[in-house]
């Protein structure tokens, strides 16, 4: 009887190929596999999706993922892979924009990340519909992780960083007309097409371009940081909150 445990040759050769790939742009030590849900699209929006999968589920759960193209997710220090339909793609925490986009069902929500060749990589799912908590929670905590300390110093320059139509400095962030100053701002609201940002108690919408905003991670990790009364904190991402 065969072991049910030991690779196939083809398993070894993907293998091999992921690490391969993943030594080239030294993301350090492999943390987590997934089996994964995504598809990819070229970053201008011209191609048409390569592969399409449902759902994502941790390897070793029960039964593989349900769909015609599986992906595999490999999450390491820096970064991660998605291997799907022969391809590898390779994410770096420092140098990836995360988008939020369209879910293939109603309600839902999938987030789109960009590899080192400048494609985007869909991942279906996330943390706020209960599915696999695990891949996103450690996605966000490496992103945030590698580009936070970064984005801060920047602002300890004096600089002001953009992320789509948001702007923001050391002292105050705004889009369009909306301008306020740090303690005046409670909290950024995210959702499926919309961007929120609470000052003073009321909410003001940057309306359906929000889900185009890249690096949404760092901005809601900026607003956590900046707003009255957490200066200085050390942030942590919630794994139940939206990007």
């Amino acid at each position: 009887m065969s072991d049910p445990t030991r690779r196939t040759r083809g398993e070894e050769l993907l293998l091999a190929r992921i690490s391969a790939a993943a030594g080239r742009e030294r993301l350090g030590r492999r943390l987590a596999t997934y089996a994964a849900a995504a598809y990819t699209t070229s970053t201008a929006g011209t191609a048409r999706a390569k592969a399409l999968l449902a759902l994502v589920r941790h390897v070793g759960s029960a039964g593989a993922a349900h769909t015609r193209d599986a992906a595999r997710l490999d999450l390491y220090e820096n970064g991660l892979t998605v291997a799907v339909k022969g391809r590898i793609h390779v994410v770096r925490y420092d140098t990836t924009s995360v988008y939020r986009t369209e879910a293939t069902r109603p309600g839902g929500t999938a987030h789109a990340l960009t590899d080192v060749d400048g494609e985007r990589v869909v991942l279906r799912g996330g943390p706020e519909q209960g599915e696999a908590p695990e891949w996103w929670s450690g996605i966000e905590r490496g992103v945030v992780g590698a580009r936070l300390p970064r984005a801060l110093a920047a602002l300890a320059r004096g600089e002001r960083l953009a992320f789509g139509e948001v702007w923001l400095t050391g002292e105050e962030i705004g889009w369009g007309e909306v301008r306020a100053r740090w303690p005046r701002v409670r909290r950024l609201r995210t959702g499926p097409g919309a961007v929120g940002l609470d000052i003073d108690g009321t909410w003001h919408e940057l309306g359906a371009t929000g889900s185009g905003i890249p690096g949404l991670l760092v901005l809601r990790a900026l607003v956590e940081h900046l707003g009255p009364g957490r200066s200085g904190e050390r942030f942590h991402p919630d794994v139940n909150g939206s990007t």
